[in-house]
């Protein structure tokens, strides 16, 4: 196989529509526009979105929803996370950076540590929310929560 050899495959290709070449050819004439109007002019162009008069789909389908302007979104880190961290790592200190470095959160992400399984561990975290939960099992371990502002 060599590149001047290069060919698409039998079937994939199709010669291309000759229009307003005469009437022997059959596409004479309006060359397929049809009789008068814009679309059989040249320099014919429509807006986006345009159907031809018809009521358009971006206004027939009814707007919905309502987005939130002050939402504030947290990345969740669960406390097993953070006893499965601590052991793997043998970290006792855990900060929004080290998460970031274990590939849990995204750089400029908000961390809301939750309290999905169980932890043993006497560890220190800093993040930006903490639920109840995961307040009440990391004291119980005898560690500490700190919020960020």
């Amino acid at each position: 196989m060599k590149l001047e050899n290069l060919k698409p495959a039998k079937g994939a290709t199709h010669n291309s529509k000759r229009v307003g070449r005469g009437q022997g050819s059959g596409k004479g004439g309006t060359a397929t526009r049809g009789t008068k109007g814009a679309q059989a002019r040249a320099g014919y162009e429509h807006k986006i979105g345009f159907e031809g008069g018809q009521m358009p789909i971006q206004r027939r389908v009814p707007k919905f929803g309502f987005k939130n302007p002050t939402r504030v979104e947290y990345k969740a880190v669960n406390v097993a996370t953070i006893q499965a961290l601590s052991e793997s790592l043998g970290v006792t200190t855990f900060d929004v950076d080290t998460f970031i470095a274990a590939g849990i959160a995204a750089k400029g992400e908000l961390v809301k540590v939750l309290g999905n399984g169980e932890i043993s561990a006497k560890v220190e975290v800093s993040a930006n929310a903490f639920s109840k939960s995961a307040l009440a099992k990391l004291e119980a371990a005898g560690g500490k929560a700190i919020v960020i502002e």
